[in-house]
């Protein structure tokens, strides 16, 4: 599902326009990432966590040239599935 297909479901699950579906999952995608990006968690009981995670700088190996590289720390977004959504896929 792409996010068009999602924008549609959603405006036939809940009765709205599509362009109101839009602008509501713009939306949360935009408080989500804000509060990541200000290192908080995003935790919705039953679907999951989304959580930033910090990666140590490491030493690996350019492909294409085969000489070593370092590869700096930085943080990454991170997704952890509830029970709820666990049990749903399985």
């Amino acid at each position: 599902m792409n996010k068009k297909e999602l924008i549609s479901a959603l405006a036939e699950k809940i009765g709205v326009s599509k362009k109101d579906a839009g602008t509501y999952l713009d939306s949360f995608v935009e408080i989500v990432s804000e509060s990541l990006e200000n290192g908080e968690e995003v935790k919705l009981v039953g679907f999951g966590t989304f959580s930033v995670s910090e990666r140590k700088a490491r030493k690996g190996v350019n492909p294409q040239t085969k000489k070593p590289i370092e590869i700096p720390a930085r943080k990454v977004p991170k997704f952890r599935p509830g029970n709820e959504l666990k049990e749903r896929v399985k």
